[in-house]
């Protein structure tokens, strides 16, 4: 019995003809009926009822048409895994991050990209953005999930849909935590710990311009982490990407929003024309169609 004769009997159900088969399949009317003889005469049954005008299943035909169509899609199916295996996929694909809100949607990415492709592994940086941008820039890292702002020119890139919202990391005891966000004058005179990347501190300067009073800013932090240190040791309140905090501890730590408004966006940024291991490739593919089907949270 062979796949193609398989196709045959599915198309003549189908059309209920012999005639409109052997047009659908391109082949002659004699040979079509032929070759569902032979198959007639293989399986010991009749497959169809020629009485009418037009051919009917019977019995047979009707449980054999569902055991032709379950063999031919599990054929289809095994034929387009063995295609897959032939791409095999292997390497590594290094990335740099800082701790984003957004790292959380690429971390849900990378995992069903390895359902795919489970051969790829994954080297995780963590650092600022200068940082982070100074490696992708030396051929370190393949990609770098950024937050903007950032100079965008020499890189091609997809933007995450979310927003990276800013907040200030509290001690849990703080009075400041009965409010539903903070407002610049909430912080007056509370000593403050403000991001170190010229950037955000330029854009988180700004934000705080609308103080009534002079704010006081005695530390800066390059990673919001050890800044979460100094809050919950009581030295001072912290401005973060509020992403940054997924595992803060509720009974040292508290977060709330700033008000109004500070937020950016993240984006996932590899270097122009540049060439790239197949791996890497796969995976930028992957992401580009990936990202923007994200929620915008």
């Amino acid at each position: 019995m062979e796949l193609r004769v398989l196709r045959y009997f599915l198309a003549i159900a189908r059309e209920q003809g012999i005639t409109r088969a052997a047009e659908a399949l391109h082949i002659t009317q004699p040979t079509l009926s032929r070759q569902i003889a032979e198959l007639e005469a293989e399986l010991g049954v009749q497959l169809f009822d020629r009485s009418g005008r037009r051919i009917q299943l019977t019995a047979e035909g009707i449980l054999f048409r569902r055991r032709a169509m379950e063999i031919l899609d599990l054929v289809d199916r095994t034929r387009d895994e063995m295609t897959q295996q032939d791409e095999l996929i292997e390497g590594t694909v290094s990335i740099g991050c800082g701790v984003l809100r957004a790292f959380q949607d690429l971390a849900q990415i990378i995992a069903r990209f390895r359902e795919i492709h489970p051969h790829v592994h994954f080297e995780i940086y963590t650092g600022n953005a200068d940082d982070v941008q100074q490696r992708i820039d030396q051929g370190l890292l393949d990609l770098a999930l950024f937050i903007e702002p950032v100079a965008s020119e020499p890189y091609n890139y997809v933007r995450f849909p979310g927003k990276e919202r800013y907040g200030v990391l509290l001690p849990a005891d703080s009075p400041l935590t009965a409010k539903a966000a903070v407002t610049v004058d909430d912080l007056a005179g509370l000593p403050l710990i403000v991001p170190s990347r010229a950037k955000v501190h330029s854009r988180v300067a700004n934000w705080l311009s609308r103080a009534k009073q002079p704010v006081d800013i005695p530390f800066t932090s390059n990673l919001s982490t050890n800044a979460s240190m100094l809050v919950a040791a009581h030295m001072a309140v912290a401005i973060v990407a509020m992403g940054s905090q997924p595992y803060a501890d509720p009974a040292r730590l508290a977060l709330r929003p700033l008000s109004p408004e500070l937020s950016d966006t993240a984006l996932l940024a590899w270097r122009r024309q540049q060439p790239y291991p197949r791996a890497v490739t796969k995976f930028i593919e992957f992401a580009q169609q990936e990202i923007p089907k994200i929620a915008e949270a």
